[in-house]
């Protein structure tokens, strides 16, 4: 593909902080001739002080001490020559020499397309390093996954996907297609007048089981690109409660400040608040949602219409999150110096929410607010068990973290209790690493697949689905292969491989499935990918048929 030779500045914040030019394209030779006029070529790689001076005469010096890198293509970022001026960050030097690169090629050249030269535009050196091989679609979303990383485990996440070891993974996958479809065809076009080792049914359902085999690898790939969308995206809790149970001044204490307003008022919030913040790497999205009350009985302060829209979308916000905090308050009316009398504020319609989350897809964490209210630990024991109760029964649905308890007085607990926020960030931190984990049985082979993003997860569920298509196309062949209605069964049924193929080809931009000459040579035993045990030899692979004697 013809590119224009671009420039770009990296910018700068201060005015003592260098600015690198940087031009990727076939002028960058003209250009540095034109710019160090009589001076030689820098060896590639290395920096060389130089004197920059205007193209238009060598009486207007740019910048006098100036440093210049040439890195030669093809290995390169671009895969194009690049060339590098390090010169001076006062906006009048930049100015400078990004207004005399243009006219470094003379009037004779400009008129030519290849020598035009431009400001690079917004991601254009990245998709250069594309076009030419430098990099591809996986690396291209990593990288943008780098540059907009804020917390330590979106960056690892990054790194992970920035090495080419995802699309080397969804190539193996996709030769194993072409193998597998190449077989198949060979069975369509030769099976009347061809020699098999083995029959077609057999050789179907070898084809089968690999696709089943295929397919599991698929499903454990997409399962843990969803695990990595919440280090990505960012884990989104919920905080869930009744009016006056202490959500916001829960949610103050974790981020460390007045993010929402405290009130002994009940009914404060009547709207969505989200902080986002950092815990121990992952970034976590926590929404502070309006108090859930009962609108249906008499109630001393009635609901009114913002506070039922407020509630409508508290309880939307809950069902989408990853994590629900569930935070019951301690009931002051009862009496704090008798255990016996000591409850937990369980509003009824903060229950029946938390009983429509969804378990498999959804975490709820229960946490007993106020416990500054009690005397001792055993109040609190007391408290516990209740809840312990109220999940057993099917009142609450079950959480995989122990019940916490807290008070939101000041950010710690008092000394004689044993908990509170900083133990229940503690177990927050621990569930978002079980959340976030490979669930496969060899997570250091899996973690690449963690950096898979939604384009990729959708391409990988389009690519099962075909697979799921071929089974079932393959499995109406296996026991019999006589008639031509079977035989129109097998066609399918290798179409379904190619449109799987395709779905792997363009996770990395590769293009279609397979070209006609890879086809052939799985047909002709001449392709290097075998569909089978990479450890099986030629002649292993060329036993089953010989076609073309």
């Amino acid at each position: 593909m013809d590119l224009h030779p671009a420039n770009a500045l990296k910018p700068t914040n201060m005015s003592s902080e260098p600015g690198v030019v940087r031009i990727s394209g076939p002028a960058c030779l003209k250009i540095y001739e034109h710019l160090c006029p009589g001076r030689p070529l820098p060896e590639p790689r290395y920096a060389t002080l130089r004197t920059l001076f205007h193209p238009r005469g060598v009486a207007e010096v740019l910048d006098t001490a100036a440093l210049v890198l040439f890195f030669p293509a093809p290995h390169t970022a671009t895969g194009e020559d690049i060339l590098e001026l390090h010169v001076h960050g006062g906006n009048a030097v930049v100015k400078g020499v990004l207004s005399a690169i243009p006219l470094a090629a003379d009037a004779r050249d400009s008129t030519t397309e290849v020598l035009s030269i431009r400001y690079a535009e917004p991601g254009e050196f990245t998709r250069r390093a594309f076009y030419n091989n430098r990099l591809d679609l996986t690396q291209v979303e990593a990288l943008g996954d780098v540059l907009s990383a804020e917390t330590e485990q979106q960056r690892r996440l990054a790194v992970k996907g920035s090495s080419n070891a995802l699309a080397q993974q969804y190539e193996s996958w996709r030769q194993q297609l072409v193998c597998a479809r190449g077989e198949l065809e060979a069975l369509i076009d030769f099976s009347e007048d061809q020699h098999f080792d083995e029959s077609p049914s057999r050789l179907i359902e070898s084809t089968t089981a690999k696709i089943v085999e295929l397919k599991a690898k698929l499903q454990a790939s997409i399962d843990n690109a969803s695990r990595g969308e919440l280090l990505r995206n960012g884990i989104d809790i919920a905080l869930v409660g009744a009016p006056n149970a202490g959500k916001s001044s829960l949610l103050n204490c974790i981020v460390g400040r007045e993010a929402a307003i405290v009130s002994n008022e009940a009914g404060t919030t009547r709207d969505v608040i989200n902080v986002g913040i950092d815990i121990e790497g992952f970034y976590c999205n926590f929404g502070d949602l309006a108090g859930l009350r009962n609108t249906l009985l008499n109630q001393e302060v009635p609901v009114g219409s913002i506070e039922r829209e407020g509630m409508r979308r508290a309880r939307e916000r809950a069902l989408a999150a990853n994590v629900v905090i569930a935070v019951l308050a301690v009931d002051p009316s009862g009496n704090v110096d008798d255990s016996s009398l000591s409850s937990i504020n369980i509003n009824p319609e903060v229950a029946a929410t938390l009983r429509l989350c969804d378990i498999e897809k959804q975490a709820v964490v229960y946490v007993i607010n106020k416990i500054d209210l009690l005397v001792s630990n055993e109040h609190i024991q007391t408290l516990q068990a209740q809840l312990e109760s109220k999940i057993s029964d099917g009142t609450l649905p079950p959480s995989p973290l122990p019940i916490t308890p807290i008070s939101c007085i000041t950010n710690q607990q008092p000394l004689r209790f044993s908990g509170g926020v900083q133990e229940l960030l503690k177990s927050l931190s621990n569930l978002f690493r079980d959340l976030t984990a490979t669930g496969d049985a060899d997570p250091v082979a899996w973690e690449s697949s963690l950096g898979a993003t939604e384009r990729q997860k959708l391409l990988l569920e389009q690519c099962l689905i075909h697979l799921q298509r071929f089974l079932a196309q393959a499995n109406q062949n296996i026991v019999k292969q006589e008639s031509e209605s079977e035989s129109v069964d097998i066609v399918l049924a290798a179409e379904s491989l190619r449109s799987a193929a395709n779905a792997l080809a363009r996770i990395t931009g590769t293009g279609e499935a397979a070209n006609v000459e890879e086809v052939l040579g799985v047909v002709f035993e001449k392709s290097s990918h075998p569909f089978t045990d990479p450890t099986i030899t030629r002649a292993d692979r060329c036993s089953r048929f010989c076609v073309g004697k």
